[in-house]
């Protein structure tokens, strides 16, 4: 009888039981402050991705212009080709260094230069001419393909 009455008092203590119910702060499974910190999250990532992309083809499309400009000039005189050399150095150094490079003279163009290409072509290198002896009188006339050269493979590194 001991077995009966076990099935009983179980029966009778299941009829007591009620169903499992969520404390009264939870709406649901995800709580609204942890949605809302995945959207910032994702939208914070996203504008990173974004910005990114945006300077990366900025750069890429300064670097591509640059090269094409330089690759029209070599159908010019020496003359003209240092000439539009030395201004397609001044608009990319603008769009690279902001609008302050647009009164550098001289020693001060030139280290700026050297510093936005990493190199000493412009300071002390033959890339002088482009920054010291446009106009003026040479002794001999400059290697304008050497420095076409150059030019070119500084123009390419463009990244930064």
């Amino acid at each position: 009888m001991t077995q009966a009455a076990t099935s009983t008092d179980i029966a009778a203590s299941l009829a007591d039981l009620r169903g499992l119910h969520l404390p009264a702060n939870a709406a649901g499974a995800i709580q609204g402050e942890v949605v809302a910190a995945i959207i910032l999250g994702f939208a914070a990532a996203l504008l990173v991705g974004a910005v990114r992309a945006w300077r990366a083809r900025r750069r890429s499309t300064v670097r591509r212009a640059a090269l094409r400009a330089l690759q029209a000039a070599r159908g010019l005189e020496p003359e003209a080709r240092l000439v539009a050399q030395a201004r397609l150095l001044r608009r990319t150094a603008r769009t690279l260094d902001g609008d302050a490079v647009a009164d550098l003279r001289g020693a001060a163009w030139a280290a700026r230069l050297d510093r936005i290409f990493a190199t000493d072509f412009f300071g002390q290198g033959a890339g002088r001419i482009l920054v010291e002896g446009l106009y003026g009188r040479r002794a001999a006339s400059p290697d304008v393909e050497a420095i076409d050269a150059e030019l070119a493979r500084l123009l390419a590194r463009i990244r930064a």
